[in-house]
């Protein structure tokens, strides 16, 4: 779903921003808002001049704009992520050997922390979707080896929490 997809580049972004701005997560999506907004309306009077083509303005609306959507799923995974990251950032560290999260880069932390929260607390995506867009962010976004370096830890972090809940599963089998 691209909603989805263009939702979790911008909450890289604002993840980001209070990571290293130390700033209200509330406050960061707001204020990512705010000049998304601005820059459409400041480019506004300017559509008629560059896109003369057909569908010119759909597709650097694809581009550079984001999908009602994906304002209200961004705010989710933000404040998700931010509610829960001392829950998260231990599930992190258990699978991130030699690597503390402050050696990590913010933008592989940030986008571990997201894919984190989606396993942990987005029943509807399916795993491997969250991996896949954690992998392919950490390529877009990161630096050359974010991609299997995110794959590594998200991967050993799927496993471990495959193995409790098919462990918890059994359990509810043994007390029934």
């Amino acid at each position: 779903m691209y909603h989805r997809r263009k939702a979790r580049e911008i909450s890289l972004q604002v993840l980001y921003e209070i990571d290293v701005l130390k700033i209200d997560p509330r406050e960061a999506v707001d204020l990512y808002w705010e000049s998304f907004t601005a820059a459409e309306e400041a480019l506004e009077p300017f559509w008629d001049y560059f896109c003369k083509q057909k569908d010119a303005k759909k597709q650097v609306a694809r581009i550079f704009g984001a999908p009602p959507d994906a304002r209200s799923f961004s705010t989710l995974l933000v404040e998700g992520t931010w509610r829960h990251r001392r829950e998260i950032d231990k599930l992190i560290s258990g699978c991130s050997e030699h690597w503390s999260l402050s050696r990590m880069s913010k933008v592989d932390r940030s986008i571990l922390r997201m894919a984190v929260y989606e396993l942990l607390y987005c029943d509807d995506i399916p795993p491997k979707v969250t991996l896949n867009e954690a992998i392919d962010l950490g390529k877009a976004y990161g630096s050359e080896n974010s991609g299997s370096f995110i794959n590594g830890i998200l991967d050993a972090l799927y496993v471990k929490l495959r193995g409790k809940q098919i462990e918890s599963q059994g359990d509810e089998r043994e007390d029934g």
